[in-house]
């Protein structure tokens, strides 16, 4: 009787364990999708510092999607952390919000060698960082 108690725990354990691997595993390297952002205005090869998109509802469109398959998983559905990342719907809204997150979403953040945003810049493009952005603003909560 005694032995099923210790294969019960120890059963307990590795599923346990298996649980916790699998969802840090989830935040590995993963593939950023591609956003097609074709019906947006064209915007230049150079980085701009503020949103072209601020207020346009196809960028916010196009930016919930993108938003969907590339931030999610890390800031959490519909914009609401679940405590990995920032939560996004608290970001200050107009040009200073602007400058956080293009420089985030651009060059990605890490600290004592650990990666915590990956740059999405040249991944992703200018178009579908600001598209995001638009409907972040849709989000924002005080």
């Amino acid at each position: 009787m005694r032995n099923y108690g210790r294969i019960a725990l120890f059963g307990a354990a590795c599923l346990a364990g298996a649980s916790i691997t699998s969802a840090l595993m989830a935040h590995g390297n993963v593939t950023p999708q591609a956003v097609d952002t074709s019906a947006l205005p064209e915007i230049g090869a150079d980085w701009v510092q503020h949103n072209p998109y601020r207020g346009n509802a196809t960028a916010a469109k196009i930016g919930e999607s993108a938003y969907g398959q590339n931030c999610a998983r890390c800031h959490g559905l519909d914009a609401e952390s679940g405590g990995i990342a920032p939560d996004l719907r608290y970001l200050e809204v107009g040009d200073s919000g602007d400058e956080w997150f293009i420089q985030r979403y651009q060059h990605g953040s890490s600290h004592d060698g650990k990666v915590y945003m990956p740059p999405f810049g040249d991944v992703l493009g200018q178009k579908a960082g600001w598209a995001i952005r638009a409907w972040l603003e849709t989000k924002h909560q005080e």
